[in-house]
């Protein structure tokens, strides 16, 4: 169930970013910059607003609660961060001095 809710939240996530990057600015665009200042959206200049403004709306729900449910599924249980750690760390092996040759 994890994997398919992740599955849906990377796809939710790269949908939005798309819708987003499709939106018109409030200032002049790209395309007004290098002369492509005609080109409109594919669905009109007011009608491809509302429907990727309802679509981005959508999304953006879909993002917070799938962040939600992700987040309420990955908890196990009651602990701090580092309670799956163990004791401290281990003792570091002793030195011994090297051997004289010849005595």
């Amino acid at each position: 169930m994890f994997y398919v809710v992740t599955a849906l939240y990377v796809l939710t996530c790269f949908l939005l970013l798309l819708v987003v990057l499709l939106q018109r600015g409030k200032g002049g665009d790209i395309a007004n910059a290098f002369g492509g200042g005609g080109t409109q959206t594919a669905f009109g200049a007011r009608a491809g607003a509302t429907v990727l403004t309802r679509a981005t709306t959508i999304l953006a729900a879909l993002f917070m609660i799938g962040s939600l449910a992700l987040g309420i599924m990955w908890r196990r249980g009651e602990g701090s961060v580092v309670s799956g750690v163990g004791g401290g760390a281990p003792a570091p092996a002793p030195i011994q001095a090297p051997a004289t040759p010849g005595k």
